[in-house]
């Protein structure tokens, strides 16, 4: 198996190599923030929307050089990394952190960064085989603030619904907002078909923003696909016509079931079409 590569604060380093101090924010105190990306032959997907994303998300932690962290240096540093690793296709972790001294009360706002490499086979997305089998987590619900809708290192929400979905043996489960509303999975954004409307959580409801989720509802727009983005009450889930999961490595996973509701998948299926055809053109800039 082949060295693997990553990228700290803009030193290429050996990924098996130790560069994380101690006393580093992110682990402390979870303060920092993160983007996971897909390369495909050789270009990053999407970059404008990550880069808006973590550039908004930047300002809301108060982090210092959050302007040159835009789509050029997203994609400079995702080719630095393809290059070094030799792989046309990745998937990659930007991790953005604070990199200063001090107890909760940080020094100062100075910010630093991780990417981190995983080479991928494929070079499209690829629709699952056999639709994901899914519950709801009601243990813990996640809060509405100023930090909801960012992707934020603070990941216990998710880290325990993921206990919860091993120890369930389901694929995914579905996380709730504070309100007892839908508001994403353990890793990915919610849609549902029920009467030929497409509906998926409101970013007021708390979910992340992602980058699929705005990227399927323009491709759904685009192919006269009506889309609504609602508080949406978990009960259609025992109604709704086709259930899929949305994120920016996966592309689209469908649903088959919930409890003993089973699902369809034709819309997914089309939208994953369409999705790749975008890819294959050129237009996931």
């Amino acid at each position: 198996m082949s060295l693997i590569f990553d990228n700290y604060n803009g030193e290429i380093v050996p990924a098996n190599q130790r560069v994380l101090q101690f006393n580093n924010r992110a682990f402390h105190y979870g303060d920092g923030l993160f983007e996971t990306m897909r390369m495909m032959k050789g270009n990053l997907q999407f970059a404008g929307l990550h880069a808006k994303r973590l550039q908004t998300g930047m300002k809301v932690l108060k982090l210092d050089g959050y302007s040159e962290m835009d789509a050029d240096f997203l994609k400079d540093k995702a080719r630095e990394l393809s290059t070094r690793n030799k792989a046309k296709n990745g998937r990659l972790r930007l991790t953005v952190f604070r990199d200063a001294e001090g107890l909760y009360t940080p020094a100062a706002n100075k910010a630093a960064y991780a990417i981190e490499w995983e080479t991928l086979q494929d070079q499209q997305y690829l629709l699952n085989a056999r639709g994901l089998l899914m519950d709801v987590y009601e243990d813990l619900t996640k809060p509405i603030n100023m930090l909801s809708n960012h992707k934020t290192c603070n990941s216990l929400q998710y880290v325990l619904a993921g206990v919860y979905r091993k120890h369930n043996r389901l694929d995914e489960a579905f996380i709730l907002n504070q309100n007892g509303f839908l508001c994403e999975s353990i890793s990915a954004n919610i849609f549902i078909k029920y009467n030929g409307t497409l509906y998926t959580p409101a970013l007021s409801e708390g979910c992340i923003k992602g980058v699929m989720r705005q990227v399927v509802i323009d491709l759904a727009l685009k192919n006269s696909i009506a889309v609504t983005e609602a508080q949406i009450k978990p009960q259609i889930l025992n109604e709704a016509e086709e259930v899929f999961l949305t994120n920016a490595t996966r592309g689209i996973q469908w649903v088959l079931g919930f409890n003993r509701k089973r699902y369809f998948y034709e819309t997914s299926k089309f939208l994953s079409q369409k999705l790749n055809e975008q890819i294959n053109v050129g237009e996931a800039s």
